[in-house]
């Protein structure tokens, strides 16, 4: 038999909750690396505005019509948590302030300086966002007695370094899954 998981980083994260929610046998485990599973509250309407139609240009409609429309609940895990029951689930969210990677040192910064304060602000920015979103599902899930391995980080932007400190982390959970 075939055992699948899924697992993506920022809207991805919140992409791979509603494919499992969506499919609810074919995902032995899910993982959501700051995705925002609040996706028809204000605060996770506001960061997908952001990332979506103020940043790239995009339209919000185009997405699951009208903002407070049934699209937009019918894509909301938080919403529907309750179909995410049987499927192992793993996420993570920093706090937004700087940490380990917000350093021109660091690999993925390069000794730009430019970058790096976009990181450290924009990024930090966004990461608080997702923070609050992650701890909303958790709480979802905690309530509706549905296990959840869930990273919350003192610290991190919503940036590569993170996502690749956090990856390795699940795998070896994820992996046993996927037996």
């Amino acid at each position: 038999t075939k055992v699948n998981a899924i697992a993506g980083i920022s809207m991805a994260g919140t992409s791979v909750l509603n494919l499992a929610i969506a499919a609810p046998k074919l995902y032995r485990s899910v993982a959501a690396y700051s995705g925002c599973a609040r996706t028809s509250d204000p605060v996770g309407q506001q960061y997908i505005r952001f990332v979506t139609a103020d940043r790239g240009g995009g339209n919000l409609v185009n997405m699951w019509g009208p903002l407070d429309g049934p699209g937009w609940r019918a894509n909301d895990p938080y919403l529907n948590a309750e179909k995410l029951r049987g499927t192992k689930i793993y996420m993570t969210s920093g706090t937004g302030l700087p940490g380990t990677h917000e350093r021109l040192e660091d690999p993925f910064v390069d000794g730009d300086p430019f970058f790096l304060a976009n990181q450290a602000l924009l990024g930090g920015a966004i990461e608080v966002a997702i923070d609050q979103c992650t701890r909303q599902m958790a709480g979802r899930l905690a309530e509706l007695r549905i296990p959840a391995d869930v990273t919350f980080r003192n610290t991190g932007t919503h940036s590569w370094g993170y996502w690749q400190d956090d990856l390795p982390r699940p795998w070896p959970s994820i992996a046993r899954d996927l037996r």
